[in-house]
Order: C-alpha cells, then sequence, then structure tokens
C-alpha cells in the first residue's frame, strides 16, 4: 500500500510542478517514485537539481547506472532496483553485470567492479573508505575528483531509495520484467 500520494502535473503543490515537469522532459514520462516525492517540493527540487549535475558530471551514462543500481541493491530498495536494472540495460551495461549486481556480487568487467565496490563500499561504511577500496578505484582508472563526484551519484540515490522504502511506489508495467525483492 502506497503511503504517499503518486502526484501528476496537475495535482503536485504548485513548488514541485516545475521539477516534476523537468523530470517528465528528462523520461518522457513521471516515474512514481517522482510523483511520490512531488508531496515535498523541498525533497524534488533537490532531486531534480542533483539529478542534472549527476548527468553533467564525468561518468559515462553506464557508469552512472552501474553506481545507481548498486546503490539501489545496497539499500535494499526494490523500485529503484527495477528502474536502474532497465536503464543500465538501455545504457549498454551486459545483462550478467546487472544481474551480478542485482544479486550483490562483482561485475566480472574490473572496471564497473570498482565503481561498484565504492559504492557499496561507501554507503556500508558510511565514507569511511580503506585505502584498499580508494586504490582500487584509482587503479581502475579513475581520478581523485571521480571519487568525490561519486558521492553526488550516492546522494541522489539515497534521496530515491530512501523515499522508495518509505512510500513503496507501485512499479510501472515497464519496470515488471526487472522486479527485484530479497
Amino acid at each position: 500500500m502506497t503511503v504517499y500520494p503518486i502526484h501528476d502535473l496537475a495535482s503536485a503543490p504548485a513548488e514541485s510542478k516545475r521539477p516534476l515537469d523537468e523530470l517528465k522532459q528528462a523520461f518522457g514520462f513521471i516515474p512514481n517514485i517522482a510523483g511520490t516525492m512531488a508531496e515535498s517540493p523541498v525533497l524534488l527540487s533537490a532531486l531534480a537539481g542533483v539529478f542534472k549535475q549527476v548527468h553533467a558530471g564525468t561518468f559515462t551514462e553506464a557508469e552512472i547506472q552501474t553506481l545507481l543500481l548498486t546503490n539501489a541493491r545496497t539499500n535494499r530498495s526494490a523500485w529503484p532496483v527495477a528502474f536502474h536494472s532497465l536503464l543500465a540495460l538501455q545504457a549498454g551495461v551486459a545483462p550478467a553485470t546487472v544481474q551480478a549486481i542485482r544479486d550483490q556480487r562483482l561485475p566480472e568487467e574490473p572496471k564497473l567492479a570498482a565503481l561498484s565496490t565504492l559504492a557499496r563500499t561507501l554507503i556500508e561504511l558510511r565514507g569511511h573508505l580503506d585505502e584498499q577500496t580508494v586504490s582500487a578505484f584509482h587503479d581502475a582508472g579513475y581520478r581523485r575528483e571521480q571519487l568525490l563526484e561519486a558521492i553526488t551519484v550516492i546522494a541522489a540515490s539515497t534521496m530515491t531509495n530512501y523515499t522508495a522504502n518509505l512510500t513503496n511506489p507501485p512499479l510501472e508495467n515497464a519496470f515488471q520484467p526487472h522486479a527485484w525483492s530479497e
């Protein structure tokens, strides 16, 4: 049962209409999670702003989706796991990599494995990384600023994952083939 309504542009609070429309333009529809977030203009506006920064950064779309899917799985958040599974596949992430992350295993591709490890470790250890994780990230070819940029992706994920865990929005039909549960 959904605790919060799923707003659209007609029902959303006035302050949520602009960021809701921005997300609609980005995705071609209003994801149910954004509709629930619209109840709080502060939350939705923050997500829309962070979303823009994430996609204006240095990570490829496949890397962004690897981070987002890892974060959703680490936070045990069903709606985002399904959503980012589909987006990862659309971004060219190999199906085996998507499945590995969903199963909380590392991708075989070393660069994505280092990225997924970084994301999971940042969340599990609340930012207290050991030198081995940082070195593996850099050894995989990522730059120092990208370590900090990854925190931006985690911020976006945290807003979405926690909202999904709290509000439990229904999964859209397009994401049903990627439904996930523990």
